[in-house]
C-alpha cells in the first residue's frame, strides 16, 4: 500500500510539473511525496530496530521486555512472536540456574565441613556457614586474614597442592583444633580456583586413641591378672604350710634350729612373693578403672553450686597451704546438662593437681571460672599459677599411664578425659612454664 501511493505520488509530482503551472499544488505534492519517503525508511527500518532492541536485551540479561503483537499475520508480528518465544526460552534457562545455584548454595551452606574456594593470591571467592563457625569470623576477603588463627594454616593454604591431603594443628588457650585439610584445584574464566574441605577431627583423634588404650587395658589385665593370681593364691597356700612345718619344728627339737632358720628365710622370700603378687593385683585394678567408667546419668544442675561444692571440699587444704582460690561463674545461672557426680571427680582431680603444682610456687593462686565461650558452649576452666608443664610433656599427660609425679597411677587426666568424651564434651589443657597452667571442660 505504501509503494503505491509513494508511486501514485512521483507520478502525479511528473504530471503537474510537465502540463501545468500549478506551482503551489506542486511543491505541496513534492512535499507529500518526501514524507512518504520518510515514512517508508522509518517503516522499513523497524525491523532493525526490533532487532537491535532484542540483542541489547539479551546482552544485557533483560529478559523482563516483551514485543507488542498485533492481531494481523504480517511478517513483522511473526518476528515480534519469534522474539517474545525467544525471550521466554532464556528466562526459563535463567530460572533454572538460578535455582541450580541457589540449590548448590544451600548444600554448600548447610554442609557440616568447612569449605573455601580462593585465587592463588588469596582472595576468596565463596565460604560456607561451617568455616565461619570454625574460626569464629563473619566474613573472610583473603587467607591473609586467617593470620590470627595460625599462621602454619595460612601458609599450609597458600602453598597446598592439588589433591594433597595434610593435618594442620592449632593450639589455642581454649582448646586443640586437629584440622585435616584436602584440596582440588580447576580453572574457570581463566582464573585459577582452589576449593579446600577443612574438618576438625581432633574429636575423633581422641575417641580413638581413647578407644585403642581401653583395648589394649583389656588385654593388658586379662593377661596379667591370669598371670598373677595363681601365683598369688600359691605363694598365700605355701605360706601356710611354711608356718605349719615351722611350727611342728619348733615343738619337736631345739636341734632343728637350722632347718627351722632356713625355713623361716624361704617363708620370708615367699612373702615376698605374695606381697608382690598382691600390689601387682592392686596395681591392674587401678587402670581397670580406664574400663569401668559407668554410663552417665544426665541431670540438670546450676554451675555455681557444682564449682562451690568442690571449693569446700578442699577449702581447709587450700588455706592451710596459702592459696587463694576464687570462683567465677557467667552468668550466675548458668546450667548444666550431665552426670554431676561424674564431673565433680574430673574436677576434683584437676583441682588436687593444680594445688600439688603450686607447692613450690610463688603467688599461690587457683581460678575455677564457668562461661559460655564464643562458640556459645558451656566451658569450666581450672587455672593455677604453678610451674606450668614442660612443651614435651603436654601432649602425654593424657596417655595413660603417663605421669610426672613421684608418687601416681597416670590415670586420673586419661580417665577425666574419658568422662568428658561420654558427655560428647573435650578436656584440654593450656600452660606456659613458670606461669601457670588452665585445663579447660567444653561441653
Amino acid at each position: 500500500m505504501r509503494t503505491i501511493l509513494l508511486s501514485a505520488s512521483i507520478f502525479g509530482f511528473i504530471y503537474l510539473i510537465i502540463n501545468t503551472q500549478l506551482t503551489f499544488t506542486i511543491i505541496l505534492l513534492a512535499l507529500i511525496v518526501v514524507t512518504q519517503v520518510i515514512a517508508l525508511i522509518h517503516y522499513t527500518e523497524k525491523t532493525n530496530r526490533l532487532l537491535n532492541q532484542f540483542l541489547m536485551s539479551i546482552r544485557y540479561s533483560d529478559f523482563t521486555r516483551t514485543f507488542q503483537v498485533e492481531n494481523d499475520d504480517s511478517s513483522l508480528n511473526q518476528l515480534k512472536r519469534t522474539f517474545n518465544e525467544v525471550i521466554n526460552d532464556f528466562q526459563t534457562v535463567r530460572a533454572e540456574k538460578e535455582e541450580s545455584y541457589h540449590y548448590l548454595q544451600t548444600i554448600i551452606q548447610h554442609i557440616g565441613i568447612a569449605l573455601i574456594a580462593f585465587q592463588s593470591n588469596g582472595k576468596v571467592e565463596l565460604i560456607n556457614n561451617a568455616t565461619k563457625k570454625l574460626f569464629q569470623i563473619r566474613t573472610l576477603n583473603n587467607i591473609q586474614n586467617l593470620q590470627e588463627t595460625s599462621r602454619e594454616l595460612v601458609q599450609k593454604l597458600l602453598t597446598i597442592q592439588h589433591g594433597e591431603n595434610t593435618l594442620v594443628t592449632i593450639r589455642e588457650k581454649d582448646g586443640l583444633l586437629q584440622l585435616s585439610i584436602y584440596a582440588t584445584e580447576f580453572r574457570i574464566h581463566n582464573r585459577t580456583i582452589m576449593v579446600v574441605s577443612i574438618k576438625d577431627i581432633q574429636n575423633e583423634l581422641d575417641e580413638k586413641e581413647m578407644d585403642s588404650w581401653q583395648k589394649l587395658i583389656r588385654v593388658l589385665t586379662h593377661e596379667i591378672m591370669n598371670s598373677i593370681t595363681p601365683i598369688s593364691s600359691l605363694s598365700s597356700t605355701v605360706n601356710m604350710m611354711m608356718n605349719h612345718i615351722i611350727d611342728s619344728l619348733k615343738e619337736k627339737d631345739k636341734g632343728c634350729a637350722e632347718e627351722t632358720e632356713d625355713l623361716q628365710e624361704i617363708q620370708s622370700a615367699i612373702k615376698t612373693i605374695q606381697k608382690r603378687t598382691e600390689g601387682l593385683i592392686h596395681f591392674v585394678d587401678t587402670y581397670r578403672n580406664l574400663t569401668r567408667i559407668p554410663t552417665p546419668h544426665f541431670s540438670i544442675f546450676p554451675v555455681q553450686k557444682l564449682l562451690q561444692n568442690i571449693y569446700n571440699l578442699h577449702r581447709n587444704e587450700m588455706e592451710q597451704k596459702g592459696i587463694k582460690c576464687t570462683i567465677s561463674v557467667l552468668p550466675a545461672s548458668l546450667e548444666l546438662s550431665a552426670d554431676e557426680r561424674l564431673i565433680e571427680q574430673v574436677l576434683i582431680n584437676l583441682l588436687l593437681n593444680a594445688i600439688q603444682a603450686l607447692n613450690n610456687a610463688t603467688i599461690k593462686s587457683i581460678e575455677l571460672k564457668a562461661f559460655l565461650n564464643k562458640k556459645g558452649k558451656i566451658t569450666i576452666q581450672i587455672s593455677d599459677t604453678g610451674s606450668g608443664i614442660l612443651p614435651e610433656v603436654i601432649d602425654k599427660i593424657f596417655i595413660p599411664f603417663f605421669t610426672t609425679k613421684q608418687q601416681g597411677s597416670g590415670i586420673g587426666l586419661s580417665l577425666s578425659r574419658q568422662i568428658m568424651r561420654l558427655h560428647s564434651g573435650t578436656l584440654n589443657v593450656y600452660s606456659e612454664p613458670d606461669k601457670g597452667s588452665r585445663f579447660t571442660l567444653t561441653f
